[in-house]
């Protein structure tokens, strides 16, 4: 059964996990409370949906031509805003926030590759079409 309140929460505690690490190895970035970790990963979840796609787009040749480097930087920046917003959290400069970003990015693909998503057995719905076999008389007219 999919349960997808119950994958957020494992995102946001994934997330929680990747800033609580970031401020405990980069400097220049703390917060104050539990809570304030809280509203942390609501806001930075909310802009990863929200904003980051928006800014990737505006940005794709910048994203291309920096063979992906780009996103990082989208990262940081949104990191130094949730600091901006956020009485509590503080991101003293952008190299704290690029630190930050990368600290949680890398604490999410870990995390993701080691939690994963266990397959499906065939026909359990939502995976993909069995593949049809063609017959010898299916041709193409272009």
């Amino acid at each position: 059964m999919n349960f997808p309140f119950f994958a957020l929460l494992v995102r946001w505690s994934v997330l929680a996990l990747g800033v609580t690490i970031a401020t405990k190895m980069i400097p220049g970035i703390y917060y104050d409370t539990l809570g304030t970790l809280i509203v942390v990963v609501v806001l930075l979840s909310l802009f990863n949906a929200v904003l980051k796609p928006l800014l990737v787009l505006f940005s794709l040749p910048f994203i291309v031509l920096s063979l992906g480097l780009g996103v990082l930087l989208i990262n940081a920046l949104l990191f130094m805003l949730v600091g901006r917003m956020v009485q509590g959290f503080v991101v003293e400069s952008f190299w704290s926030a690029l630190g930050g970003a990368l600290i949680v990015s890398l604490t999410n693909v870990v995390l993701s590759m080691l939690i994963g998503k266990k397959p499906r057995p065939p026909g359990a719905g939502g995976g993909a079409q069995p593949a049809r076999k063609a017959k010898p008389d299916d041709v193409i007219d272009i």
